[in-house]
């Protein structure tokens, strides 16, 4: 696979304004963001957009393939790419609000999408990424989707832990850098106590890098916790030569 962008985003429920409600603004600068981020990896000009997230198993979706946000107060599915082919709605949460993402920017382009196991160990991670090399020719674009601890403060989700700040810190650092070791080196353990969803994708788009080869810069947009999650939303591009 001629990979030539990626992009990160988290994927919070109330990114998606009629979730949100009257809060709906309380996120305005992240939706902000993570277009951005998408508008970005589109002027790669990619041929096919592959979405990656987090689920309970690793598997690969169909492209008519849809998700559900009904358990969040939105009865409307969410379709991967194709509309006029039957497919399931088995999209997990993380890959639901990408494929919402990439909706949200119009774009005609093919979408494939991949969930990784949320207890995935880092090797197998990195095997998945490299391993996305044989998926296709055409030049592609990876969106991965996950959110960093749960543990920011008291409200919340997963009450205060006072390793969450140095842990996403170096998630941001990471992600600054398009340093796939450093994503690589994120415990699984550690990560799991501190609830991030977004270990095992991350470290997906580490071993597609680094099986892509080449120099890789990256640029980190936007870095908050807003409820006590910590969102990230970055962009890795390839160094011109």
């Amino acid at each position: 696979m001629p990979l030539v962008a990626a992009a990160v985003c988290p994927h919070p429920p109330l990114i998606v304004p009629e979730l949100a409600g009257a809060a709906a603004g309380e996120l305005d600068d992240l939706r902000a963001a993570a277009d951005g981020a998408l508008a970005r990896l589109l002027a790669a000009a990619p041929e096919v957009i592959l979405l990656v997230g987090g689920g309970p198993e690793s598997r690969v979706f169909g492209s008519a393939d849809s998700g559900s946000l009904r358990g969040y107060g939105l009865d409307r599915p969410v379709r991967l790419w194709k509309t006029a082919c039957s497919g399931a709605e088995v999209l997990p949460l993380s890959l639901t609000v990408g494929a919402w993402l990439v909706g949200r920017t119009g774009t005609e382009l093919p979408r494939l999408a991949r969930s990784v196991a949320d207890g995935a160990t880092p090797a197998e991670c990195a095997e998945l990424g490299a391993a996305l090399a044989g998926e296709t020719e055409r030049r592609a674009a990876v969106l991965v989707l996950g959110d960093g601890s749960a543990c920011r403060g008291t409200g919340a989700p997963g009450y205060d832990d006072p390793r969450a700040e140095a842990y996403d810190d170096g998630v941001a650092r990471a992600l600054a850098g398009a340093d796939a070791a450093a994503l690589l080196g994120l415990d699984p353990v550690r990560s799991a106590e501190l609830k991030v969803a977004g270990r095992a994708p991350w470290q997906v788009l580490a071993g597609a890098v680094r099986g892509a080869g080449g120099d890789w810069r990256g640029d980190l947009g936007y870095y908050r916790a807003p409820y006590g999650v910590s969102y990230f939303v970055a962009n890795w591009d390839r160094e011109q030569r």
